[in-house]
């Protein structure tokens, strides 16, 4: 096979006969020479006859944006643009999203998407999908639906080619999206939409009709056992699951006890067979992927945050004007804000106040549960490190802690336990302790919960999973919600020691 300026496809083959009578834009060049055009229904014709044709996204398109595509993202804008219903199983950190923006972007060239909607969870709308477009498709137009019903209604109906929802968005405007002539739906962790008796489901199942395009994104299919892959099956390929839940889980699990049903023995190849089309890429096999990856989460403060936050701006605003700030000040005014960002703030009494912390709790949740191997959290203050240890043991999720109140003893013993063991999964650590010298491979995912303000910590801590004996490409994630916290992010990914620029940051925020 080879292409012809890049609009057909020339095949030599001994009998031309089947594909001259199967495709009828295709012509006979010789005796055993055909010429086909080049377009995703002649590529579907070759492929139904087990003819290797690639997709006319890989030699008719100029893949724009700032970036230049890594191969796995070529390779999977290419399976995504063949497959009107499909699944991409690639790993947290690959860029799967900007690949489907290619994917997109190819198939609006065609006339065959006019409008997209991307379904995700509020951490990543704008930190993540926003922020690919504009990176790889900044031609196109986007806009958030996300705010009062209102707003949502507005943006939905209006004409932005890309428009970004959050799951329990979609039902406020469902009615608004069926009229909004989305012919694509692109759902990102997609494990939000497991099962098939939830109304978040079952309001994207009665928005995607026969016509629609829908690519369903998530790095762990089923993570939670393999009953879960029945609400993604039946979303993407209905044809591959029985039509009620109960049959499923018969044939992929086994009761062993009034309340206990465990996995049978072939429910690995079963899942894998009810969840396609599908492609995959883990980190591990992204050869030309960065061995670090910087992703950022924006996470809500909530109302009682955002209060204190406030006040404490306005406090210092006061107390500032017309006199010199010293560092020492600034830092301390900077804690404060980042402890009532982080969940925990200490009072001038010595007494801990507690905030909510579960919107922040959650987009970690969402990190954990995206990722197949452990995670690394680093939470600097110590009372928020309580909290957040609680909730995630609560949840079920092994988590052992590393903490200045930690004996070294201890510490040495729970490093071995996580490097050797499958628990604990989630390590909850204070940079300080655990900065510098060991080597924690176990994990390829660092979160940060909230920032340091110090270069050498950030980049030591970052380091205990990125060096010799990892084996998998690593992921960094921040969490941040306040304009203290991005300000300190910015530094930190400028490499910038925030302590130097302490004022300056001081001077930045209250302003």
């Amino acid at each position: 096979m080879q292409i012809i300026d890049n609009k057909a496809l020339l095949y030599k083959m001994r009998n031309t006969a089947p594909i001259l009578a199967a495709i009828p834009d295709s012509r006979r060049i010789d005796e055993h020479t055909v010429a086909v055009k080049w377009d995703i229904p002649q590529v579907h014709a070759l492929r139904d006859m087990n003819i290797a044709a690639p997709s006319p996204i890989s030699g008719r398109y100029d893949w724009p944006g700032k970036f230049t595509p890594f191969d796995h993202q070529r390779t999977t804008a290419e399976f995504l643009t063949l497959n009107k219903r499909a699944f991409c199983f690639n790993e947290q950190g690959t860029g799967k999203s900007a690949a489907a923006a290619w994917a997109a972007d190819f198939l609006m060239n065609r006339g065959l998407v006019r409008r997209a909607l991307i379904v995700c969870p509020v951490s990543i709308m704008d930190a993540a999908w926003r922020a690919d477009l504009f990176s790889v498709a900044m031609h196109r137009t986007v806009d958030i639906a996300y705010g009062a019903a209102a707003k949502r209604k507005k943006i939905v109906s209006g004409s932005a080619e890309f428009v970004i929802i959050n799951f329990d968005g979609l039902k406020v405007v469902a009615d608004e999206i069926a009229a909004g002539g989305f012919d694509l739906i692109i759902v990102d962790e997609a494990s939000a939409y497991q099962s098939a008796q939830t109304e978040r489901w079952k309001t994207l199942n009665k928005l995607v009709t026969p016509d629609t395009w829908l690519w369903m994104m998530t790095g762990t299919p089923a993570a939670q056992g393999p009953e879960k892959a029945y609400g993604l099956a039946k979303l993407v390929n209905p044809k591959n699951v029985p039509k009620y839940f109960g049959s499923f889980r018969d044939q992929v699990m086994i009761k062993t006890s009034m309340f206990k049903w465990s996995a049978k023995p072939d429910a690995t190849e079963t899942v894998h067979r009810v969840l396609q089309p599908a492609i995959r890429f883990t980190k591990a096999e992204c050869l030309d992927l960065p061995d670090m990856v910087y992703i950022k989460r924006h996470v809500e403060l909530t109302k009682q945050q955002k209060m204190y936050y406030d006040q404490i701006r306005k406090d210092h605003m006061m107390s500032a004007a017309g006199e010199a700030v010293t560092a020492v000040n600034a830092a301390v005014v900077m804690t404060k804000l980042l402890q009532v960002s982080a969940g925990a703030a200490y009072t001038d009494d010595k007494h801990t106040l507690q905030f909510d912390i579960t919107p922040r709790y959650n987009v970690l949740k969402e990190v954990i549960d995206e990722t197949p191997n452990k995670v690394l959290v680093f939470v600097p203050f110590q009372n928020t490190i309580d909290i957040l240890t609680d909730k995630l043991r609560a949840d079920g999720i092994t988590t052992e802690v590393i903490s200045g109140r930690v004996k070294v003893g201890d510490r040495t013993n729970t490093f071995h336990r996580f490097q050797t063991t499958p628990d604990p999964r989630v390590l909850v650590i204070q940079p300080q302790a655990a900065a510098h010298g060991v080597t924690l491979t176990a994990a390829d995912t660092v979160v940060w919960w909230a920032p340091t303000a110090s270069l050498e910590i950030y980049a030591q801590a970052n380091a205990r999973v990125h060096r010799s004996g990892q084996v998998n490409k690593c992921t960094v994630v921040q969490l941040a919600g306040s304009p203290v916290e991005r300000r300190i992010y910015g530094l930190l990914d400028d490499k910038i020691d925030a302590h130097s620029k302490m004022i300056d940051l001081y001077t930045s925020v209250l302003d």
